[in-house]
């Protein structure tokens, strides 16, 4: 199984978004795509994809009563499906990840027992077979350090970045190849960073040098594309569905813009071991004599 964390210490970049198209990409690839928002705000992938109806009722099971081994019904109940891909909604129990995770901590070590806050994630996980019933599991955590964060990490071991050329996300994607070494020598285990993916690039030369100078692979560069990303918010949809159903006409640069994140998905797989069974033509959407790159 392919699996990584979407993360970006700087707010505001498109990490949801790139998140969801790039799930999407492997989804219509043919792939078996699980992904695990884990953001205790609003505005969040469950939101995009119209499956957060649960978010604030009290009564319902939640991804934080399973990894404090208090699950409210079974796993799969919690699984929602969006454009072809799987998701296990955010709830607002989220906000209190960290106080539930220490009373848990508190309560095993008060019996002698060790307890990992960071591997609980993981633990959920292996206990409902994801491993085997998925080709590729994605996590989008908050933009903070935080137990949401390190439960991604443990959880996947891998990183995809996604950066805004500038000196403040240059010295993000610095922090975070730290964060990786250190949280990987914390816990010994191993991290990896899949890649970088600039976004909001305008081919100045300052983000030209900034993009040459990451230390890694940069399997492609989105540019501006904020009207297009702001109709996916508003129509609740990826950016493959915006431009199929909700745009007049296509344009050029869109596509070529859903073709990098086809471009994006398959690096990403060959990075993993895996192999799409049906890959589409990058950018390609269900009228293809109509597409032009």
């Amino acid at each position: 199984m392919l699996s990584y964390t979407v993360y970006s210490e700087a707010g505001g970049v498109g990490k949801t978004s790139l998140t969801a198209n790039i799930a999407c990409a492997h989804a219509r690839a043919g792939l078996d795509v699980l992904v695990i928002p884990l953001d205790p705000q609003d505005g969040n992938l469950s939101r995009l994809f119209d499956v957060d109806d649960a978010r604030s009722d009290s009564s319902a099971d939640s991804l934080v009563r399973h990894l404090v081994d208090n699950p409210g019904g079974n796993f799969d109940d919690l699984i929602r499906t969006g454009e072809g891909i799987d998701i296990i909604p955010e709830h607002n129990t989220l906000s209190d990840l960290s106080d539930h995770l220490a009373r848990e901590k508190s309560r095993a070590e008060d019996f002698g027992d060790a307890y990992n806050i960071y591997a609980q994630l993981r633990r959920v996980l292996a206990e409902n077979d994801i491993p085997d019933r998925y080709d590729v599991l994605i996590c989008d955590p908050p933009a903070t350090e935080s137990d949401h964060l390190y439960n991604a990490i443990y959880a996947t071991r891998n990183l995809l970045i996604p950066f805004e050329p500038s000196a403040k996300g240059e010295a993000s994607v610095e922090g975070l190849e730290e964060l990786a070494t250190n949280f990987a020598g914390e816990l010994n285990i191993d991290v990896g960073v899949l890649g970088a993916v600039p976004i909001e690039f305008k081919g100045t030369k300052d983000q030209n040098e900034i993009v040459e100078e990451v230390p890694f692979e940069v399997p492609e560069v989105i540019g501006d594309r904020t009207s297009m990303m702001e109709g996916c918010w508003r129509h609740q949809c990826s950016a493959f569905e915006f431009v199929r159903t909700h745009r007049s006409r296509r344009r050029d640069y869109e596509v070529e813009t859903l073709a990098k994140f086809d471009r994006i998905a398959r690096f990403l797989e060959t990075q993993g071991g895996i192999t799409a069974p049906s890959p589409p033509e990058p950018g390609a959407l269900d009228d293809p004599e109509e597409v032009t790159i």
